[in-house]
């Protein structure tokens, strides 16, 4: 995955830093050989903690209308992944690779109907506006 990719970019750039960190560690684990499997897990947790951390602030501090359903979705891949560094902890790496896999599933979905509603809030708030993405045009041969 890359998040420089102009389609996976929301507008909000304290946001799609954040996006563009969580694209690199669910890489990491993806592609890690097993020894450093647990390490990467543990960054990527870590990583989760503190990215839906921010948005959750961001939404309860903002009174954003969709903050309950975007915040328990959260709580639950939050829920997951502890549940998975215990069983890959106990030595079930197949469950970490799977869940590292499902990460960058769901995540697509996730950042288009979720976080770029909370994207365009954040600008809206901000900026007065909604958030804009310039993609470049692809020269045609």
């Amino acid at each position: 995955m890359n998040a420089d990719t102009p389609s996976k970019l929301l507008g909000y750039a304290p946001m799609d830093s954040v996006h563009a960190e969580f694209d690199d560690l669910v890489d990491q684990a993806l592609a890690c050989p097993d020894d450093q499997l647990m390490p990467c897990l543990e960054r990527l947790q870590d990583h989760l903690l503190s990215h839906f951390g921010q948005e959750d602030d961001w939404m309860r501090q903002t009174a954003f209308p969709a903050g309950d359903c975007h915040i328990e979705e959260h709580g639950k891949v939050l829920e997951s992944a502890a549940q998975v560094l215990e069983l890959v902890a106990r030595g079930d790496l197949a469950v970490g690779r799977s869940f590292a896999a499902e990460l960058e599933r769901w995540f697509p979905g996730h950042a288009d109907y979720l976080d770029s509603a909370l994207a365009a809030w954040m600008c809206k708030r901000q900026f007065g506006g909604k958030p804009v993405v310039l993609h470049t045009r692809k020269s045609r041969v």
